[in-house]
């Protein structure tokens, strides 16, 4: 394995081995060897090791969900699994870390993960500690209520309500900085509001859309979500700052995925993104320079 430190950060953060993966859902292995990539590479060093340390969510319906098997699955994994792939890695020969919001860019810059898949919005204040490939998706963030709540039906709205998100995210930082008149409570995952929501010590949840959509889904028409999204996340693939030749070639495997139709597959697969939401919009990946 390239990368072999596991640590703990924010509570029990746990690192599994991915056991099976089906050709739906990107388990297809390209037929490299580390000779195939400039000598030096990243790309080169994880060939040879054979293995690959990703990080992603383990409490996100949709996109990285750890279920009873103890194997996640959602839109975030099967890129993952597609990326290393592309590496000749198998998917048995995956470790899958959990990455929370606070501690994704830690874990690159410590070199924990090799990777990291996981909702994970590109911006400017990232970019100083981490690269991004990307983006292979675009979210936006909203708000969920309990289902009889009509009292909220956008951001406007959340004057004296007590708001619900996680430390280290876009959202929480956006609802501090553009509504300051919301009392904003954090905890470490987006499943942590849950039960508050539910016991009425919390009015909404705000995180990105499509996080919020696996949830109600899985509500039983316990929760909904309230208005429109009113921002725009870009969700890019985290790496090392300084890793450009890595950063390159990811985005080369994103560009031929979003043509050949293996984005789409990874999206509709089944526990992936596609079995609730819509049909996204294929995004533009952005070759910015650090």
């Amino acid at each position: 394995m390239f990368t072999k430190t596991k640590v703990a950060a924010l509570g029990a953060v746990a690192a599994i081995a991915l056991t099976a993966c089906s050709s739906d859902d990107g388990g297809d292995t390209a037929d490299v060897a580390a000779s195939d990539f400039p000598e030096g590479s990243t790309m080169a060093a994880l060939a040879e090791a054979g293995s690959i340390t990703i990080g992603t969510k383990f409490d996100q319906p949709l996109f990285g969900l750890v279920g009873p098997d103890g194997v996640p699955v959602g839109f975030d994994v099967n890129i993952g699994t597609i990326i290393a792939g592309e590496l000749g890695i198998a998917p048995e020969d995956i470790t899958w870390t959990e990455t929370v919001s606070a501690n994704r860019e830690p874990f690159i810059e410590g070199g924990q993960v090799d990777i990291v898949v996981a909702t994970y919005t590109i911006n400017d204040d990232r970019k100083e500690k981490v690269s991004f490939a990307g983006p292979y998706y675009n979210a936006g963030q909203s708000l969920m209520v309990l289902a009889d709540n009509t009292d909220i039906t956008g951001p406007d709205d959340l004057a004296g309500m007590n708001v619900c998100s996680v430390e280290g995210s876009t959202p929480a930082a956006n609802i501090m900085e553009n509504y300051p008149d919301a009392n904003l409570e954090l905890f470490g995952a987006y499943t942590d509001c849950l039960e508050p929501l539910r016991n009425g010590q919390v009015d909404v949840v705000t995180t990105d859309n499509v996080i919020l959509a696996g949830y109600v889904d899985d509500s039983d028409g316990e929760f909904a979500i309230a208005g429109e999204p009113f921002t725009e996340e870009p969700y890019g693939i985290g790496l090392a700052r300084e890793d450009d030749e890595f950063r390159d070639w990811i985005n080369d495997v994103l560009e031929e995925i979003f043509e050949d139709g293996r984005w789409l597959e990874a999206w509709n697969a089944d526990g992936s993104a596609g079995t609730v939401l819509p049909e996204p919009e294929v995004p533009s990946v952005d070759r910015y320079e650090n």
